[in-house]
C-alpha cells in the first residue's frame, strides 16, 4: 500500500523568504521536530544531483537516509527522493504565491513501503500528517516572527 501525504499551509511572507528558508536543507532541523540533523554529500549549493544525509527519528526509531534532488524550480518546486531503508520516499516542495505577500506551501510525501513498514503503512501515514502538520505550523511561526 502507498503512502501519500499532502499538508499545506498559508504564511503570511512572500513567497520567496520562504522557499528561501523551506527550502534549504540546513534550516531543516529548526522546523521539523523529527529531523536531528543534515549533512552535504555534495557541495553546495543546492542543484539536481544534490545529497544530503538527514538524521531522524520517527515512530521511535533514528532513521538515516540521503536525499536526491531530482528537480529544483528555485522559489516555486523542489524534489528530492531517496531509495534507502525500508520506506523509499519523495518529498515534494510547492510555493505559491498569494494576494498581499502571503504564500501558500504545501508538502508532500511518498513512497511504497517494504517489509514490515508495508504492514504499518495505515499508520505511518496519519503519523507523518500530523507530523507535517506540526513542522509547518512551528514554519510557519518562525518565519512570521519578523
Amino acid at each position: 500500500m502507498a503512502v501519500d501525504v499532502l499538508t499545506e499551509i498559508v504564511i503570511d511572507r512572500p513567497a520567496d523568504r520562504v522557499a528561501v528558508y523551506a527550502g534549504d536543507p540546513s534550516n531543516a532541523p529548526q522546523w521539523y521536530a523529527n529531523i536531528t540533523s543534515i549533512a552535504w554529500k555534495t557541495p553546495p549549493p543546492m542543484g539536481i544531483g544534490s545529497k544530503l544525509l538527514f538524521s531522524a527519528c520517527f515512530l521511535g526509531r533514528r532513521l538515516d537516509y540521503t536525499y536526491e534532488v531530482t528537480e529544483l524550480d528555485p522559489g516555486r518546486r523542489l524534489v528530492m527522493r531517496t531509495a534507502e531503508g525500508p520506506f523509499p520516499m519523495e518529498t515534494t516542495y510547492t510555493w505559491e504565491p498569494l494576494p498581499d505577500g502571503r504564500t501558500r506551501m504545501t508538502l508532500r510525501n511518498r513512497g511504497e513501503p517494504a517489509g514490515f513498514s508495508k504492514i504499518a503503512a495505515p499508520l505511518m501515514g496519519a503519523a507523518m500528517r500530523r507530523a507535517n502538520t506540526k513542522d509547518l505550523r512551528r514554519l510557519k511561526a518562525i518565519l512570521e516572527r519578523d
